[in-house]
């Protein structure tokens, strides 16, 4: 099962107050792919995941979902069909875990219509994928930042949108959750179909897990396509300022890249890796 629902950026320009941050962008995400969105601190990666979520309103362009133009969508009819996990979000003082996951049920009730059988089943099945239906009855405000973080992916993925959209998934997680949490969101995109896109600060996980690389730059596309296409010497030098080296990562078969600082030696293509 895939997804064909088409997420279009068209000469976006985003801003706050006087400042702009994303000047007029063209991107298309491919439908039932995994796409992580790469770049510099400030480069404008959350700022557009908000705007393409609904969030930021353009000061120029527009997001098109399915050829209709996302920031006149009402709210509620979107997000049964496209989630957004912000980054840092904050729950409601005193909300138990259950209570939060089950919010992202509420796109899929109308004014009249009660709790159903079906959205027990989406909030178990949200709380088990995620390892967190231990803490159903614990409050959000109890739990460490990576519990927490899980319980928020629970919420989204209570949701069952085609489309999820995440920003930073893995902060506050050490790095076995942080392969968890991007293994179960690959299983979602395998099982599903389900398109995600998300905002990453690894560059090796995002080229690890992701079928689709977005790098920023200054506010403006710098590079789109596989991971192999985008994860080069050349555009982590021009998109980073780093200096590094690009090899094939023995386990993934993906780019896998190497900074290289002013105290370190660059080893070359005969020391036993191979460069790409």
């Amino acid at each position: 099962m895939t997804t064909d629902h088409q997420l279009l950026v068209e000469q976006l320009t985003l801003g706050y107050g006087d400042r702009t941050v994303i000047e007029h962008l063209d991107l298309a995400v491919p439908p039932g792919k995994v796409t992580a969105i790469v770049g510099a601190n400030a480069c404008g990666k959350s700022t557009l995941l908000r705007s393409m979520s609904r969030l930021l309103a353009p000061r120029g362009g527009r997001v098109v979902l399915d050829g209709k133009e996302v920031h006149r969508t009402p709210a509620k009819q979107l997000a049964r069909t496209l989630g957004l996990l912000p980054q840092s979000p904050i729950a409601p003082e005193g909300i138990t875990v259950a209570d939060l996951v089950g919010r992202g049920r509420h796109p899929h009730q109308g004014i009249l219509s009660r709790w159903s059988t079906e959205d027990d089943v989406a909030v178990a099945a949200a709380l088990d994928a995620t390892e967190t239906s231990e803490l159903a009855d614990r409050h959000v405000d109890e739990l460490s930042g990576g519990q927490r973080q899980r319980v928020w992916i629970a919420m989204a993925l209570a949701q069952q949108t085609d489309l999820l959209l995440l920003d930073e998934p893995t902060t506050f997680l050490d790095v076995s959750h942080q392969i968890e949490v991007l293994d179960l969101l690959t299983d979602l995109n395998r099982s599903r179909g389900t398109t995600i896109v998300m905002v990453l600060h690894d560059l090796n996980l995002a080229a690890r897990y992701a079928d689709h690389l977005i790098a920023l730059a200054g506010g403006r596309l710098h590079a789109a396509g596989t991971p192999h296409e985008v994860l080069t010497e050349a555009t982590v030098r021009a998109v980073f300022g780093l200096q590094n080296q690009v090899i094939t990562d023995p386990t993934s078969g993906k780019p896998l890249m190497l900074p290289i600082g002013r105290h370190h030696v660059t080893v070359g293509p005969g020391a036993g890796v191979d460069r790409v």
